[in-house]
């Protein structure tokens, strides 16, 4: 076998590992996101049940959020496996002897870190609103107004210049990768961080409007879960974020005329 033939054998094989755990990790995600939004449109009697105690326990507060860490994960590593195959594809060829599976692992921590971040502070945000009755048993805004500003305000930041650098950054692995390289696992761990942020600066507004749609509305997370795939992968269809934008601000307009019907 020659040396070109073994390197093609190790990128399939960290490409199976790689995407294996990828796929087993979002298939989990999706495990529990789907029959939890059913039951809670449903009768509540399964897997949202607890959502439906009258007094919250901090039992409840940490399953609020493990439910927005696993929602995150089931919607924002799809569109980040690029960014990770490519990456064990360039760990390999680099030949520094370190284990390929596990420096994405580590870079995949560190991605997931920064969304668990962002998580807690989703869960603070529900808390809050829920005890101001600003949110509804269903997890939706009650406030047609406060959601439209809501739909607005991502709909401006749509575009704005930070958001197309975040985006531009998430739509580029290969020069990510190539600008923010760290050898190492804690080096990896270290550009998953960075990695996350940028996600994180291209989506965290899109991730709010659950609040509006609803935060276990099936339809509303599988359709922000596309458009973020459709904005990072065909940058030609989601135009940038720049049509999404101008959509945005107009359904929030109207969202908030509903107030005064």
């Amino acid at each position: 076998m020659t040396e070109r033939s073994t390197i093609e054998a190790a990128l399939i094989r960290d490409r199976w590992l790689v995407g294996g755990a990828l796929a087993v990790a979002i298939g989990l995600s999706w495990g529990w996101i789907v029959p939890m939004a059913l039951d809670m449109y449903g009768d509540m009697s399964g897997s949202a049940a607890w959502m439906m105690a009258a007094h919250w326990s901090a039992r409840h507060d940490l399953l609020l959020l493990a439910m927005w860490v696993v929602m995150m994960c089931g919607m924002m590593l799809p569109s980040t496996a690029p960014t990770l195959l490519i990456y064990a594809a360039v760990v390999r060829r680099s030949g520094d002897g370190a284990p390929t599976a596990l420096r994405v692992y580590s870079f995949a921590a560190g991605y997931v870190a920064v969304w668990t971040a962002f998580s807690l502070l989703a869960t603070i945000a529900q808390r809050w609103l829920a005890d101001r009755l600003l949110l509804s048993p269903m997890m939706e805004l009650t406030s047609p107004v406060l959601g439209g500003a809501l739909l607005v305000a991502a709909g401006l930041y749509q575009l704005t210049s930070f958001k197309q650098s975040c985006l531009q950054s998430c739509q580029s692995p290969a020069s990510f990768i190539a600008t923010h390289w760290r050898p190492g696992r804690a080096g990896a761990w270290r550009m998953g961080l960075e990695h996350g942020l940028y996600c994180l600066g291209c989506c965290w507004v899109l991730m709010l409007l659950l609040f509006v749609g609803g935060v276990m509305n099936l339809l509303w997370i599988a359709a922000i879960t596309v458009f973020v795939l459709a904005e990072k992968l065909a940058p030609r269809f989601a135009q940038g974020g720049r049509l999404s934008g101008i959509l945005l601000i107009v359904a929030g307009l109207a969202f908030a005329l509903r107030e005064f019907r």
